[in-house]
């Protein structure tokens, strides 16, 4: 059950970064705040898999083909995701633009089912999609027709590319042939790795001016990138040991602390109906935790 920790660790480092994501979207476009999600967290990703190693010796990895596609798609696909929640920040509030990237979870469910073999109890299918209805209330303060139908696609888009980065992570992680941990922490440097250079060449080439204001803030741009490599290292470790849907829908305690988050740092009202969200989220998470 160690999964769940992990799970737990990562809803809360990630909350944490979409909060300092949020924030970098006032003053730096798209694409600086995506790199500012990797910018930092490839030197931390790498001082772990030497401790790792360190400490508990293992093979190398085994890169073939298969576990090439698996990381490349998971790199490009993750940065197409962030990119996208961005565009959700600057849309609506935070609350608003977290909640609708988090229901990945039922998402995952279905394209993991379809096209990666993953099998669900029906326990485990109760929890997914009772945690994706609290998902859909969190992220609709004023009811569903205060999200209009260009937001409501931009955010189905952004769910579906987060859900696809984790299966395809979670596919990486396996295809290596390595034990656990040293897997994820493999899968977790490569990513990173890919993803920042992808971002560093993009801006070198077509936006430098970005990279300068990024060095400008350099206090929240290093909070983004260790809150996302904790992150990272909890979801990639949780999901190398459980099925992606599960984890997502556990995961979803996120939007607790997204909600605490945004009321006492953002500062943003939260509505007494979100209470009943967080409860659903509750039982769900129980559900996959049990099943």
């Amino acid at each position: 059950m160690i999964w769940i920790l992990f799970t737990l660790l990562a809803a809360f480092s990630q909350s944490w970064r979409n909060a300092f994501q949020s924030q970098l979207s006032k003053d730096i476009n798209v694409a600086g705040v995506t790199l500012a999600r990797f910018l930092w967290a490839s030197p931390l990703a790498l001082a772990y898999l030497v401790v790792l190693y360190q400490w508990r010796p293992a093979p190398l990895p085994h890169i073939t083909g298969e576990s090439t596609f698996f990381i490349l798609g998971a790199s490009v696909m993750q940065i197409v995701a962030t990119s996208l929640m961005v565009v959700l920040f600057k849309q609506k509030n935070f609350a608003v633009g977290a909640g609708l990237a988090k229901s990945e979870a039922p998402v995952s469910a279905f394209l993991g089912v379809l096209f990666f073999g993953t099998s669900l109890t029906l326990l485990g299918w109760v929890g997914v999609l009772l945690g994706g209805v609290a998902v859909l209330l969190l992220s609709c303060p004023n009811g569903f027709r205060s999200i209009s139908l260009s937001t409501a696609l931009l955010g189905l888009a952004c769910s579906s590319s987060f859900a696809l980065t984790s299966l395809w992570i979670r596919e990486s992680s396996l295809s290596l042939h390595l034990p656990f941990p040293h897997s994820a922490a493999w899968v977790l440097f490569l990513v990173i790795s890919i993803q920042t250079v992808m971002l560093v060449t993009y801006l070198l080439l077509r936006d430098r001016a970005t990279l300068v204001t990024m060095f400008k803030k350099p206090r929240l741009v290093i909070m983004t990138s260790v809150a996302s490599c904790v992150g990272s290292f909890g979801w990639f470790s949780a999901m190398s040991l459980q099925a992606v849907p599960y984890v997502k829908t556990l995961g979803q305690v996120e939007v607790f602390f997204t909600m605490l988050i945004s009321f006492f740092w953002l500062k943003e009202k939260i509505k007494r109906k979100d209470i009943t969200a967080l409860i659903l989220v509750a039982i769900a998470a129980i559900l996959v935790m049990w099943q």
